[in-house]
């Protein structure tokens, strides 16, 4: 992640909104002019298929990708899912979730290492989410292999145009968009011969202006919650794990007060934005600060530019659970906010909980690293080892016993918000 932060802090230089020649964008650094542009979809279209290489399977997807979709048509299609991510019933998910954590946390009891991306952060989300779709969760490791495709990508050439680089990259993802297409098709096809309480019957059901959707224009719905549903958790979680792990004080903070996991959750999408750029394109000549734009123009949001705006955070690169306010824009702003936010942070508070509930004492060792995603596409960790002892466990290697630090209780969980508070 350092090298996409020491890119930033040279592209700030020239100021929170200005013109990359390499690269035939503007690029955007500042939080008020990212999070302005954002709230304004009438002047910043997402929707980028004008300027884009038309390609089949892409085109398929993109149908009921609502992200990637301005007013009036990103309204009437965003409402069709938006009662399944209501504060009551993401809160009702709360047992579940529990559920699937505590059954993950049993199947690697007994080891003093294990990599929390394989055995937590990775299917806690992926199994929460197929449920909700009416998916097999048995075929997680299929998803899996999706994500790494769309969201690893390593073979990028600064010198090369943004439109450059995603016409290389729609031709090394369009693989996978097919086979994706193709399995979500058949998932519909076969709720819509067996209806069944998901939210891919509710979706077959729904109707928009009248209409029904085919079964094509659902495939980017299902797919987009499918990925987005669960790839931002598991970033969200490795994320802030790491983060804790490398920040003793605050993790102490946090095993003496997990009330303070919010924060913490919070602190962590501000510094490792898990997806660390947006898109947008000028509908009309317009102004952002101090900078012209001419109508066409695009632009690159750096969310993670943003989230470290001085003007905005003081001691931006400080990694502090106690910030308050914490503005960052991780989960975006304005219409286009993340519909599966309120979800990724419930995911992430009971996961949390339960995990140093079991594991007091948490350490990422030194001889087996993270992997880490390419920071300019995602940031997050591919793996994460930690070494871990369990609630009166003997100690770490290394570590003092646990009688002669008072340390090894198990945590007082009884002051965490509820679980629907985020």
């Amino acid at each position: 992640m350092d090298d996409l932060l020491t890119w930033l802090d040279e592209r700030r230089i020239h100021g929170p909104v200005h013109y990359d020649d390499m690269q035939q964008v503007w690029q955007v650094t500042g939080h008020p002019e990212t999070a302005a542009i954002l709230a304004d979809p009438r002047l910043f279209s997402s929707d980028l298929a004008a300027i884009m290489p038309a390609q089949d399977d892409f085109t398929t997807f993109q149908q009921g990708n609502f992200v990637r979709m301005d007013p009036p048509r990103h309204r009437r299609l965003r409402g069709l899912v938006s009662q399944a991510f209501t504060p009551r019933t993401i809160a009702g998910l709360e047992p579940r979730i529990a559920q699937v954590t505590t059954g993950l946390l049993d199947a690697v009891a007994g080891r003093d290492r294990i990599d929390l991306i394989e055995a937590l952060a990775y299917p806690l989300p992926v199994i929460v989410i197929a449920e909700l779709l009416g998916i097999p969760p048995a075929d997680l490791p299929t998803f899996r292999r999706w994500a790494d495709t769309l969201f690893d990508q390593t073979d990028i050439d600064p010198s090369d145009s943004v439109l450059k680089a995603g016409e290389k990259n729609l031709n090394r993802v369009a693989p996978t968009i097919r086979e994706m297409n193709g399995y979500l098709l058949d998932h519909i096809r076969t709720r819509r011969a067996h209806p069944a309480g998901d939210l891919t019957t509710r979706l077959i059901d729904a109707t928009v202006d009248g209409d029904t959707l085919d079964d094509e224009q659902i495939i980017g719905f299902v797919g987009l919650l499918l990925l987005a549903g669960h790839i931002t958790t598991t970033a969200t979680l490795g994320n802030t794990v790491a983060a804790l792990a490398e920040h003793p004080d605050a993790f102490a903070d946090v095993r003496a007060d997990p009330s303070l996991l919010p924060g913490a959750i919070e602190e962590s999408l501000r510094c490792r934005t898990p997806f660390p750029r947006l898109a947008r394109l000028t509908t009309a000549p317009t102004r952002i600060g101090d900078t012209d734009l001419p109508a066409g123009a695009i632009l690159q949001l750096w969310v993670t530019g943003a989230n470290r705006d001085p003007r905005v955070f003081p001691d931006p690169d400080r990694f502090d659970i106690h910030r308050t306010p914490n503005p960052h824009l991780s989960f975006g702003h304005g219409i286009h906010f993340c519909l599966g936010a309120p979800l990724a942070r419930l995911e992430a508070k009971i996961a949390l909980r339960l995990l140093l509930a079991r594991y007091p004492d948490i350490t990422l060792p030194t001889d087996a690293p993270a992997e880490h995603r390419n920071p300019f596409i995602m940031v997050s960790v591919n793996r994460l080892p930690i070494d871990v002892r369990p609630a009166g466990g003997p100690p770490l290697p290394g570590e003092p016993h646990p009688a002669a630090t008072g340390r090894g209780q198990v945590p007082d969980t009884a002051g965490l918000p509820a679980a629907n508070a985020g």
